[in-house]
């Protein structure tokens, strides 16, 4: 704009041979009789662009007769290049067209999951290889990180069941699967398939009685509220390893089924049949009517009025029993509260700091059920 100007004021000079005077506010032509068609605008502009601090007035080319001279109204013309000069000096500049954005083709890209599929990625040894030889989910496709030497005997032992089963393997980088899975433990595999969910719905009765012979009564580990899926993971592998006959959890406030938590239960979670309830007050309550026993669980500092709070090694099973563990922080619900006929506690030593007066619900979960197990065997 500013060279623009620089030309413009030039072409006037060599042109008209006439001297531009200073401008103020409502003044007169400024050009002689002998060039009336040329005014000077009546209004005092400030240039956009600022030069000596001075005050910079706009001079604009105009067709009409000057009549100040009463002189016979002739116009004069104004060259083409001028009129070219003017509109460029206040032409608004045209928006710069957008470039479509560049595909980048490699493997994490093909990879990426579509949201119409809803598959995700199970990733690890152990969920990867229980993922293809148990059939529960739908199998799209395996990754395998790329390395220099042999596989691990593990990831063939992955390999070989994905070539069982049909499903494709790709190898990729070592950045391009930690892209995939966010930066989690993967181990070298990573699997695209269905998700699994809560079940919702019983099984056939002969499904249900396919316990393990010997184990007079039934033990069902109630979760409440447990949002951590690292906690839920430890859980269900701490319930498959003792012999727990059924996991329900809430399906309204706990963690869902995500492939952390199949990761962190070491592919239990591809095993085992977790059940989901949108009221775990109604099932606790059907199976208090079949004769069964609600144990709760608090701190071991915890009162609970009307309710015996015992330690968990003074507990003996006798009969079937559903454990009703709370989330973390804020435990068991009040309506689930109401329905235990007893408080289990993990008895501590004496001199606990009070940041640390708890034990992780994972880990307490774990010593609970091994207590009430070995109970049950003992009496038997």
């Amino acid at each position: 704009m500013w060279t623009a100007a620089c030309r413009f004021s030039r072409l006037i000079q060599n042109n008209t041979n006439l001297e531009v005077n200073a401008l103020y506010h409502n003044s007169k032509n400024v050009f002689g009789p002998k060039d009336p068609g040329l005014k000077v605008s009546q209004r005092v502009r400030r240039n956009p662009i600022k030069s000596s601090g001075r005050l910079s007035r706009s001079v604009y080319p105009s067709t009409e007769s000057s009549g100040d001279d009463g002189a016979s109204g002739s116009v004069r013309s104004v060259s083409s290049e001028l009129q070219k000069l003017s509109l460029e000096d206040f032409r608004k500049p045209e928006p710069e067209p957008q470039k479509p954005p560049k595909r980048v083709k490699n493997s994490v890209t093909d990879a990426r999951l579509q949201k119409e599929n809803r598959d995700e990625l199970v990733f690890g040894v152990g969920p990867c290889l229980l993922a293809l030889t148990l059939g529960k989910r739908k199998l799209a496709q395996l990754f395998v990180q790329r390395r220099e030497g042999a596989q691990r005997n593990s990831v063939e032992n992955v390999c070989d069941a994905a070539v069982k089963r049909g499903v494709p393997i790709k190898h990729i980088t070592k950045r391009e699967m930690e892209k995939m899975v966010g930066g989690a433990v993967h181990q070298g595999l990573c699997l695209q398939a269905s998700p699994l969910s809560f079940l919702t719905e019983e099984k056939s009765s002969c499904q249900q009685n396919n316990r393990q012979s010997g184990k007079p009564s039934p033990l069902w580990l109630v979760l409440d509220g447990v949002q951590d899926p690292m906690n839920l993971g430890s859980i269900l592998r701490s319930a498959y390893f003792l012999g727990v006959d059924r996991v329900a959890s809430s399906i309204r406030n706990s963690c869902p089924l995500t492939p952390v938590v199949s990761k962190a239960s070491s592919g239990v979670m591809e095993l085992m049949d977790v059940y989901g309830y949108k009221n775990l007050a109604d099932i606790v309550k059907i199976k208090l009517n079949q004769g069964w026993k609600a144990v709760g669980t608090i701190g071991s500092e915890e009162t609970s009025s009307g309710v015996p709070v015992v330690p968990c090694s003074d507990f003996k099973m006798s009969k079937p029993t559903l454990l009703l563990m709370g989330g973390e922080g804020f435990g068991l619900s009040p309506e689930l509260r109401e329905l235990c006929e007893v408080f289990l506690t993990v008895p501590s030593r004496g001199d606990l700091h009070p940041a640390v007066d708890s034990l992780n619900v994972s880990v307490a979960t774990g010593i609970l059920l091994h207590s009430l197990l070995s109970s049950c065997r003992t009496g038997q």
